[in-house]
Formats: C-alpha cells, structure tokens, sequence
C-alpha cells in the first residue's frame, strides 16, 4: 500500500485557493476570447465588402448634419455645430450636433479636437466618449481659455474700478467674418475674446473604435516589474 501523503490546513488552503485562482483566470480568458469572437461576428455583419461599418443615426434637427469622412484614409469624421453658439472667455459650452447615434455593441464613440480649431483659436474642445448604449444628442463640450482683458477707472475721490475691455466683434474658428480681422461684428458689445461657433461650423471630429471589456481579479500580489510604483515623471524629462 502506498504512504498516505499528509498536509496540513494551511497548506490545503493554500492549494485551494491556488486552484480557485486558476479557476478565475481561466474564466477571464474564457470571457476575453468569447468577447473577441462576438467582435469578430459583429465586424463580419456589419461591415459592408468587409471595408465599412454600418451605423444608424437619427436626425433630432432638420438642418443637422450626416457624418461623411472628408478624404479616403481618414479615421475621424467631422462633427457639426447645429446652432450658433458664443462663448465668452471663461466660459464653456456645450455645442449641439443635432444627432444621436447607435453604436455598435463593443464600439465606442470618441469626440476629439480638429487640429485647425485648437492651432488658430483659443477653443478647447474637450475628449469625450459616446457608449454604445446612449441614445441621446450628441454634443461637444468646448472650452475658451482666452483670458478676459481689463481696464481700470479712476476719478479724482472716487474708488478705482475694474472694467472687463468689451468690443463689437466676435472671433470665429475660420476667421471668416466679415471685418478686416475676420471677425462677426456685433450691435452689442461682448467681452474682447468671445468665439462664435457659427451654424454649420465644423467643430470636431469623431472616431469610431473597438472596446476591450475586462473582467477585474483581485489579487494579494501583483507581478513584479522594471518600473514598479514610479510615476508622476520620475524618469525626467530629458532625452538623454
């Protein structure tokens, strides 16, 4: 008869709960690789010739406009300013597009700044997500980071006053107003720095990309690695 091999609580536990991990890890690859088959599906029916994806929108404005990618090879599309839209410095807007969409199932949808608005103005459109599940309008949440300007009053035994430097024009993002500086002239004055986002402007742009779900594991210890806990520009900045 063979020896029986004895151990003890803590070491059974021990390989209990190794087992029990494995058991969990095999489970996330398990649910990794039925995720990229569902991807694998869904890319297989809804690209048409297997060059472009199919994705449904609705119109919530008459003049809102379809999405259409302005050169072959672009990966963002422009999205459209439905309405006019003025943000004085300071202040942030968020600017309606006119149109909800339905995302694809392991797609989300990503609003990011066109180069040429961040470049010539002093507009910041902020990154966004759209999930796969909302339906809603989408709009473009934009910052103007242009500082206000002041003057300062002072009459003879009067208080000094602090003025905000206002003027009859607008900025706009193509600098195609109608006055020498590019500028929508206005009957009121507006604090000097104030963006119009004019009707049919294009504001953003968009991309459609895949998303990776994970199944989070709560472990006693993680792997070690070269890096470890440094952050926070711990390798320096410099080149060299």
């Amino acid at each position: 008869m063979s020896p029986v091999k004895i151990v003890d609580k803590t070491q059974a536990q021990l390989i209990a709960d190794r087992r029990a991990d494995r058991a969990e890890m095999l489970a996330a690859v398990a649910d990794r690789t039925e995720n990229a088959r569902r991807q694998l599906g869904l890319l297989t029916e809804l690209f048409e010739g297997g060059r472009r994806m199919n994705v449904q929108i609705k119109r919530l404005h008459p003049d809102a406009v379809v999405p259409r990618y302005a050169k072959p090879g672009d990966s963002g599309f422009d999205l459209v300013a439905v309405e006019e839209v003025v943000i004085a410095p300071g202040e942030t807007k968020a600017v309606p597009t006119g149109l909800a969409f339905q995302i694809p199932d392991g797609y989300e949808l990503q609003i990011r700044p066109r180069s040429g608005v961040t470049k010539n103005t002093k507009l910041r459109v902020q990154l966004g997500t759209v999930d796969s599940g909302y339906r809603g309008e989408v709009a473009v949440i934009v910052d103007n980071i242009a500082h206000p300007e002041y003057e300062i009053d002072h009459f003879e035994n009067e208080p000094y006053e602090l003025w905000t430097v206002r003027h009859n024009a607008l900025h706009t993002i193509d600098g195609t107003g109608c006055s020498p500086q590019g500028n929508v002239l206005t009957e009121d004055t507006v604090p000097v720095g104030t963006y119009i986002i004019r009707k049919g402007g294009r504001i953003a742009q968009a991309v459609i990309a895949p998303v990776e779900r994970a199944t989070f594991l709560v472990v006693a210890e993680l792997s070690e690695s070269e890096r470890g806990a440094g952050g926070f520009g711990h390798t320096g900045v410099s080149a060299e």
